[in-house]
This record gives structure tokens, C-alpha cells and sequence, in this order.
């Protein structure tokens, strides 16, 4: 009879009952900023509805309204057209979304003043007119747009001498 003495066995590390992340799906760092990101939104949302509310939730409900069925369907017509346009080569569509996107996205932060429906404090407090908004606002679309057809030539030019240099690489055949 051996009286050799059996290590006992290791036992597994316990895990709390009560886990963040267990119950989360997340860490509690994510918890914390999403939680601040809510409270800076709720903030932001008393200090605008502070002052003229019904105008506000107005704006809102015309800017859904408007988006909703003028704007969705005009650029959805547009990409539709673009895709047509195009055919079978649709990799190219984002070389003319991009700019127009960005575009489209400028226009609609600048509206008032590419516009010139400003107010004379704005002159008083900008120290310059409105006017030349709508120019610069031309320039930078054409300078979009204009990347965006440099960057379609460089990808083309690349493409085209990868199949090249391809090409090269194979071995000659067996004779």
C-alpha cells in the first residue's frame, strides 16, 4: 500500500456573480461614455428648446418632411441614373458620389449664406458680404470633383501597370 499523497486539485478562479460586462455585453468604460454622450445630448437638447420651442421642433419636423420626400427620392433618382449611366462598370460610382456627397453636405451647412439670405449683423460681425460665398463654394466642388478624377486616374494608371508588370512575371512556356 502506497501512502503517496495526491496534490489536490487546482480549483477554477470564481467569477462574480454581478459582472458589468456580463450583463452590459461591454466594458464599464464604454458604459460611462455612452452615459455622458446621453447626458451632453439631454443637456444640449434643454439649452436649444430654452428659447423659441415650437420653432424648433418645427424645423425638425420640416427638415424630416422635406428630407423625406423631396431630397430621398431626388438623390436616389440620381444615383438610379448614375448606375445606368455607368453600366457595368459600378466601381466608379463612388468617384462621383464622394464629391457630390460632400458636395451636397456644404450646401446644406452654408445654404443661408451661398444663399445671401443673411441678416446685416451677420456683415457687422463677419466683416464680409455673403457674396463671395456662392464662388467659393463653386471652387470647392470643382476642386472635389477634380480629386476625385485625379484619383480615378492614378487607381487606372496603377491597375494598368500591375496587369504589366503581371504579365512579365510569367515563364516562358516549355519548348
Amino acid at each position: 500500500m502506497s501512502t503517496r499523497a495526491v496534490p489536490p486539485h487546482p480549483t477554477p478562479p470564481r467569477r462574480p456573480r454581478f459582472s458589468p460586462r456580463r450583463l452590459y455585453g461591454e466594458g464599464p468604460l464604454h458604459l460611462i461614455l455612452l452615459a455622458a454622450t446621453f447626458c451632453l445630448a439631454g443637456y444640449a437638447g434643454v439649452r436649444l428648446l430654452d428659447g423659441d420651442t415650437v420653432g424648433v421642433l418645427l424645423w425638425f419636423a420640416g427638415s424630416a418632411v422635406l428630407h423625406d420626400l423631396v431630397l430621398l427620392p431626388v438623390y436616389a433618382g440620381a444615383d438610379r441614373a448614375l448606375r445606368a449611366a455607368l453600366g457595368p462598370r459600378t466601381a466608379l460610382v463612388n468617384f462621383v458620389r464622394v464629391p457630390a456627397f460632400l458636395s451636397g453636405l456644404l450646401l446644406l451647412i452654408w445654404f443661408p449664406l451661398i444663399a445671401r439670405r443673411t441678416e446685416r449683423r451677420y456683415e457687422a460681425a463677419a466683416g464680409t458680404t455673403p457674396d463671395v460665398y456662392f464662388g467659393n463654394w463653386l471652387l470647392i466642388t470643382g476642386v472635389l470633383f477634380a480629386l476625385s478624377a485625379l484619383w480615378l486616374l492614378v487607381r487606372a494608371l496603377r491597375s494598368r501597370t500591375g496587369r504589366r508588370r503581371d504579365t512579365n512575371v510569367r515563364p516562358s512556356a516549355p519548348h
